[in-house]
Parts: structure tokens; sequence; C-alpha cells
């Protein structure tokens, strides 16, 4: 059964309408919701967009955890820069480096609050599996929901974004100690879980692995 996609006028979008994960377009149907948002960023051209389709958006396990816990929103940079723009800002001032796909979770007031580009379907390199990822922003959200709204909040209006992003708006959001603060509430590299020294905080934060390209 095909999801809401299936109606976009985006080849890319159109692309992830069998996925088993219930996306909905950037737009009032998904800012509505009082839940986190999971904005997944790409274009039709991009690699390691469609690598991250296969591994993990089309994976039944990983789809039930984005559907449980987040409204997941796919987005056509080339059809919307802007909100492209806007995320990968944030990503790069969460991470030190930024790339395709772009994945961002927001508050429901489109603040984000944690972000990356790739993630693999398994622990591997020092990087937590996208399903690990999931799991810890979930609880991140479940049990410090307030400092993460906060957090994020302060981050926009430290970067001049008090114009929340709508299908029209866009605002600039970052500081890198806040969120890796955000992201050690989590937790995420329990025991058994792969990391090293280098990026405990926020996943493969100082590695060189932008997967910026198609």
């Amino acid at each position: 059964m095909a999801n809401a996609l299936a109606q976009e006028t985006s080849p890319y979008l159109r692309a992830h309408a069998h996925n088993p994960v219930d996306w909905l377009p950037w737009g009032e149907r998904a800012l509505a919701r009082d839940r986190p948002l999971m904005v997944s960023i790409g274009y039709a051209a991009c690699h390691w967009c469609h690598v991250m389709e296969r591994e993990s958006f089309e994976d039944e396990a990983t789809a039930a955890l984005l559907n449980e816990h987040f409204v997941a929103v796919k987005v056509d940079r080339e059809e919307r820069p802007d909100i492209d723009g806007i995320y990968m800002e944030a990503v790069q001032a969460m991470t030190g480096h930024g790339g395709w796909p772009l994945n961002v979770f927001l508050t429901p007031d489109q603040e984000p609050f944690y972000g990356g580009t790739y993630w693999p379907p398994q622990p591997r390199g020092g990087m937590p599996s996208f399903a690990q990822v999931l799991e810890a922003v979930a609880e991140l959200w479940r049990e410090r929901r307030q400092e993460a709204a906060e957090a994020g909040a302060r981050l926009a209006a430290r970067l001049g974004g008090d114009q929340l992003p709508s299908r029209d708006q866009t605002f600039l959001v970052g500081d890198a100690d806040n969120f890796s603060r955000l992201y050690r509430f989590v937790g995420c590299f329990k025991s058994g879980h792969a990391h090293d020294g280098a990026y405990h905080e926020v996943g493969f934060r100082k590695r060189g692995n932008s997967y910026s390209s198609g």
C-alpha cells in the first residue's frame, strides 16, 4: 500500500511511496502533529540517499520504529532548497559536517534538536545504527522532552531564528555544545554499543565520512 508520497509531483518523493515508512511531504499535515519529526532530505541523483533507503527505509523493523515514535517527513532538496538550507545549517552546527541524505529530528515547532547524514543499518566504524539513533532520540524525547524543546528554542533564538519554517519561511539554528549535551542525555552508546572516544558524544561527529555527494 502506497504512502502519502504517491500523490507528490517530485519523482524523488514518489520513489519512496512504497516504503513501509509512513512518509508525509513537508506541509500542514506533517507539521500539525504533537510529535517529534524526523525529516529526511535528499535528491534523485544522491547515491547514499538510495543506499539508506534500501538499507533502512525499506526495512520493516526500522520503519516500525519510525512510525511509532516520529512523524516521518521526506523532502526533495531540489524542490525545496529553502528547507534543505535551513536544516543543513543546523546539522553542520551539530556535527561539523553536512551532506545527503540529511536526517534531522525536530520538535513539533520545527526546531532541530539532533541530526546527521548517513547512518548504517548496523553499528560499524564507531557509528551507531540508524535504529539505535531512532531509539536514542525517542528516549530523549520521552524522558527529556522539555530540555530538548528548550534547547531547540534557545538555538533558534541565538542565530536569529524567531521565524519558524512553514512552507514559506526559513530560520537558522545551531550550537554544537548544546547538541552534544542533549545527545549525552540519551546515552546512546551504552554497554555493548560500538564507539570510540573520538565521537562518543554525537555519533560520527569527528569522522570524515560526510557522504555528501551522489
